[in-house]
């Protein structure tokens, strides 16, 4: 488990304003009483696990402790709303770690369409959408790029590489259920697919998501989540889709008791081992 130390910056966020921490190492952080919904953080982490055994590129996650007196003690951590301002609750909320060192590594979240044609990995937009399909992902599918390091005119254009993010509406979001929509998921700009020429280019990806998502897979892979008894449900939904009856503690509240993680506000935060 990792320990938030700082926080560095605000962020460009989603339901609410992100907050960000510096590193030892750099993590975005969502926080558990973001109003998002309850279940979004059980999806960060074991959607973005499941990609990873994919051989998708994403980013490493942990669960990463917040105690109060750092939120205390750092006013900017809170969830804005409109007429309301929100300390971030303490305790255990998910992280994603920054791709780089920020002082070295300028990230993207859109490429225009030409530099799309310069990632180097961009083959796996057609494995993120296998993927967001399986998992019934009800959000655009977000994704950031970064540059492999500036080029001079001799040496060639600048490339790129994909890191895909944002697991969060996986599972279709808070309702844990495969409603039927295609559209959903999908990237914004179709120069990505391109090299998609059929079902034929879906098919390494189709094996080895028939290969890899074995039930001893999900179970590894829920059991990190501190919600065990509502995990086992959304494992057993992602081994065979259907519609989940949602668990008597699903939505309770940050005073309710329930052990469930809370849907998240997000930080990046100078994180330590512990």
């Amino acid at each position: 488990m990792l320990r938030a130390l700082e926080q560095i910056r605000r962020m460009r966020g989603g339901a609410v304003s992100p907050d960000a921490l510096r590193r030892r190492l750099l993590y975005v952080v969502k926080f558990q009483n973001n109003p998002q919904h309850t279940r979004v953080l059980v999806n960060e982490l074991l959607g973005t696990r499941l990609a990873a055994r994919l051989g998708l590129p994403t980013v490493p996650v942990e669960i990463v402790a917040v105690s109060e007196e750092l939120i205390r003690l750092t006013p900017e951590l809170a969830i804005e709303l409109p007429r309301a301002r929100i300390p971030c609750q303490p305790g255990l909320q998910f992280g994603s770690r920054s791709p780089g060192d920020p002082r070295r590594l300028t990230l993207h979240d859109f490429l225009p369409d030409e530099q799309l044609r310069a990632v180097e990995n961009v083959h796996a937009f057609a494995g993120i959408l296998v993927f967001d399909k399986w998992t019934c992902n009800t959000n655009g599918r977000q994704t950031v790029f970064f540059s492999k390091g500036n080029r001079t005119a001799e040496q060639g254009a600048v490339r790129y590489e994909t890191r895909m993010i944002d697991q969060g509406f996986c599972f279709n979001a808070g309702e844990w259920n495969f409603p039927d929509a295609p559209l959903r998921g999908l990237y914004a700009r179709n120069r990505v697919c391109e090299g998609v020429t059929g079902m034929e280019s879906f098919a390494p990806w189709l094996e080895r998501l028939e290969k890899q998502a074995s039930e001893r897979v999900l179970d590894e892979a829920s059991r990190e989540i501190p919600a065990g008894v509502v995990c086992r449900r959304l494992r057993r939904a992602a081994a065979a889709p259907g519609t989940i009856a949602p668990p008597a503690t699903a939505r309770a509240g940050p005073d309710s008791g329930g052990q469930e993680m809370q849907s998240p506000a997000i930080s990046k935060l100078d994180v330590n081992h512990e």
